[in-house]
């Protein structure tokens, strides 16, 4: 599937025009800021100069295990991605509570959990793999798996796009999943492992420098290929980013924004870019994590964060808050009145 992706570049001739809209408001130039820009780039996106507020969002969270929490990277066992998923499946998680401020809809996915999930209402189930392989001891995943991973993202960008939805958000849920995409940033990045590498869920300074040692490890075993994001991906990655990469590929090429959220959501963006640079005008950058590899793929890829909270859940909470600013942007653009139509005196040439 993924030969059938084409990403064309947005469409710049219509900035002026957003400009001259939002110029043409009741304040003074460029007093709102990024909302401005926000509304600029949904024009762009969209190829829409007076894009429809979006009636119908979902954030997509993308649930997997890995191997390498064998190697003791993470605080929790990884038993509580199973009983997360479940948690948000019943609407208790952060991003449940954020997704409903937000107006937006929650969408759960089995990419690669190392469960048996049987009849659980409102998960989507597309196991690629049933926990990735410990990555410091070989591949994470075989490369078919890992194209399978993307195609199943692109597929759900495409099902979602036909049920009239028209933004999205990335989340994940997965424990240990901050090694593979501290690995990811690194090796996409060219950044020494110490240098992208965080705590994750809570770990200690020991446990720090053990999964720095696990990521140098792997990748020194495994030599993922900076310039072939696929062979990064299955070898060091994990199939939720793999569906992550996938979702952000489909969306851009429908004409689709996408919201990414922290670490883990951008090391899958960092995939998509690797394979389609054009992908990243499709994308806004929720927020500018405490994880510190996080940082570094934006920069990488030209995306500017929106928020800088101190976050680090993940599950797409950022991405929620997000949403509601690149609105209000958009409402702006809409909603705000003219200085003709208000009767009020512009600036003085």
């Amino acid at each position: 599937m993924m030969e059938g992706i084409h990403i064309k570049a947005v469409d710049n001739t219509l900035l002026g025009l957003a400009s001259e809209r939002l110029d043409s408001l009741t304040k003074p130039r460029g007093s709102l800021g990024r909302l401005e820009e926000f509304a600029q780039r949904i024009v762009t996106i969209t190829g829409n100069p007076m894009p429809p507020v979006f009636e119908k969002k979902a954030i997509l969270v993308f649930a997997g295990d890995h191997g390498v929490v064998d190697e003791g990277v993470s605080l929790f066992p990884r038993e509580v991605t199973v009983q997360m998923v479940h948690n948000i499946l019943t609407g208790g998680a952060g991003i449940n509570v954020l997704a409903r401020h937000a107006g937006a809809d929650v969408v759960v996915i089995d990419m690669g959990v190392d469960h048996d999930f049987t009849d659980d209402p409102g998960l989507i189930q597309r196991k690629v793999v049933r926990g990735t392989k410990n990555m410091r001891k070989g591949p994470a995943m075989t490369r078919n798996e890992a194209t399978q991973a993307i195609d199943t993202g692109i597929a759900l960008a495409r099902e979602y796009a036909n049920r009239g939805y028209r933004l999205f958000g990335t989340g994940d849920m997965g424990i240990g999943n901050t090694t593979p995409s501290s690995a990811i940033a690194s090796v996409m990045t060219g950044t020494p492992p110490a240098h992208v590498t965080g705590k994750g869920t809570g770990i200690s300074d020991d446990s720090l420098a053990c999964k720095v040692s696990v990521i140098e490890d792997a990748i020194a075993l495994n030599s993922p290929d900076p310039a072939d994001p696929l062979d990064v991906l299955a070898k060091v990655g994990g199939a939720e980013i793999g569906g992550i990469a996938g979702l952000i590929l489909g969306a851009a090429s429908l004409g689709i924004p996408v919201v990414i959220d922290g670490l883990i959501s951008t090391a899958g963006a960092i995939i998509a870019w690797g394979m389609e640079p054009a992908a990243a005008d499709y994308m806004f950058a929720a927020h500018n994590s405490v994880e510190k590899g996080h940082r570094v793929m934006l920069e990488r890829m030209g995306l500017k964060p929106i928020l800088d909270m101190g976050l680090r859940l993940g599950e797409g909470t950022g991405a929620a808050l997000a949403i509601t600013l690149i609105e209000a942007g958009l409402k702006i653009y809409r909603e705000m009145a003219t200085f003709d139509e208000a009767g009020v005196s512009k600036e003085l040439a």
